[in-house]
């Protein structure tokens, strides 16, 4: 059984001050220890994570944060990797056994990221009032779940205020493809096998599409780039659809006939994972880029890159013949990504296979926050090569892709 990656999960993060029980909850919640437990202020430093299935929901992914009132400097640290996790964040459990100038913050900082989130009233074997609820209820929360891990008072009421304040997009997965794809068709999926591939698994996103053609009673063929020619011709049929690696597109692109539709997968992990409009917009301001300007190419993984790296190697060799000289590109991995980005011309991040959505629309944010455009790896290197409309013809074929600035500006 293939798990799902933690991309795929509701990521669930639970914030409060110090000693309120974050972790008793998450133990709670999980019927596991997974957090140390201590009487003991700032037991928890580093966020904590814990991958598990949550019904209805499906599967999730908790995250133990260390208290937002820290106290020095190794305590504004900690404060500070805290606030890092609102960016993956898309549903918030506010711990609390005392209502204060903290909670009424943390409840402004959801709001303002648009993150919905549950008071979780704490420790109420302690206490006879409703005072924090009313407190809580007072301040503009809409899910609220009074709770003591002493005797599991309320843990229930918890996980379905949990389901109740899930945004509707978790409990109706959106599609990779399947709304693109139709009954009996066929769908050839060219999987390359190098050195970055898993040993004895196909990359995740490729299973995740197959999975997607099952379900929808259609048929998947399955083909290295250097098979991709022999597998066509003993077809009776040509394809629905052909799904590639990026860096094969072109390959792709000369081979499968041109009235077959054919894009790549980071290009449907665009809107799958992103927003799918801000990232064609941004990749149109690669034609501005000029020698010397800066560009940042982010990814999502901290993957061992290989001589040919499409972020190291590919995508800078293609920029530097683009504009007919040296680009500096600057290098961001894993959750390095940085909050100043002046001085950039453009973010070209990768397809977000290991991120989940409201990381990457945080990432998006950022960019816009600083007007800097941004694109994915693979509307980025279909556009260098002159075969973007290809390439977004399956999914937009209505229109043709209009690569004039100022129509995309207006």
């Amino acid at each position: 059984m293939v798990k799902t990656p933690k991309g795929l999960r509701l990521h669930i993060s639970l914030f409060g001050r110090r000693n309120v029980g974050k972790s008793s909850i998450l133990n709670a919640l999980v019927d596991q220890q997974v957090s140390i437990v201590s009487e003991v202020a700032g037991t928890t430093t580093d966020p904590v994570e814990k991958v598990m299935e949550l019904k209805p929901i499906g599967p999730v992914v908790f995250i133990d944060t260390g208290g937002i009132d820290d106290i020095g400097a190794l305590g504004q640290a900690r404060i500070e990797k805290t606030k890092a996790v609102i960016n993956r964040t898309e549903l918030a459990l506010l711990v609390t056994d005392e209502w204060t100038n903290y909670e009424e913050e943390l409840m402004k900082l959801f709001n303002r990221n648009n993150i919905p989130f549950v008071v979780v009233c704490n420790k109420s074997d302690l206490r006879d009032d409703k005072e924090q609820e009313l407190k809580a209820e007072k301040s503009g929360a809409e899910y609220i779940a009074t709770t003591s891990v002493i005797n599991g008072r309320g843990i229930d009421i918890l996980r379905q205020q949990i389901i109740n304040a899930t945004p509707v997009e978790f409990l109706e997965q959106a599609p990779i493809i399947s709304d693109i794809v139709k009954p009996d068709g066929l769908i050839v999926l060219v999987t390359p096998i190098d050195i970055e591939a898993p040993k004895g698994r196909l990359k995740m996103l490729q299973v995740h599409c197959i999975r997607e053609i099952l379900d929808s009673n259609a048929n998947a063929m399955i083909v290295k780039e250097t098979e991709l020619t022999n597998a066509l011709d003993k077809l009776k049929l040509p394809p629905d659809l052909v799904i590639c690696d990026s860096q094969v597109f072109d390959t792709v692109a000369s081979i499968v006939p041109v009235e077959v539709p054919a894009t790549t997968f980071s290009i449907l992990m665009a809107r799958f994972k992103s927003d799918f409009d801000t990232m064609l917009k941004g990749t149109v301001f690669i034609e501005t880029i000029e020698p010397g300007d800066k560009v940042l190419i982010a990814e999502s993984c901290t993957h061992h890159p290989i001589g040919d790296d499409i972020g190291r190697v590919q995508i800078p060799a293609l920029l530097n013949d683009l504009v007919g000289g040296q680009v500096k590109i600057d290098i961001a991995v894993g959750r390095d990504f940085p909050n100043d980005l002046a001085g950039y011309k453009l973010v070209i991040h990768c397809g977000a296979c290991v991120s989940n959505r409201a990381e990457m629309l945080s990432i998006i944010a950022k960019a816009q926050a600083a007007n800097v455009p941004i694109t994915n790896y693979g509307m980025a290197i279909a556009f260098m090569r002159g075969i973007l409309n290809r390439a977004l013809q399956p999914l937009i074929p209505s229109r043709e892709f209009v690569t004039e600035i100022e129509v995309l500006n207006e």
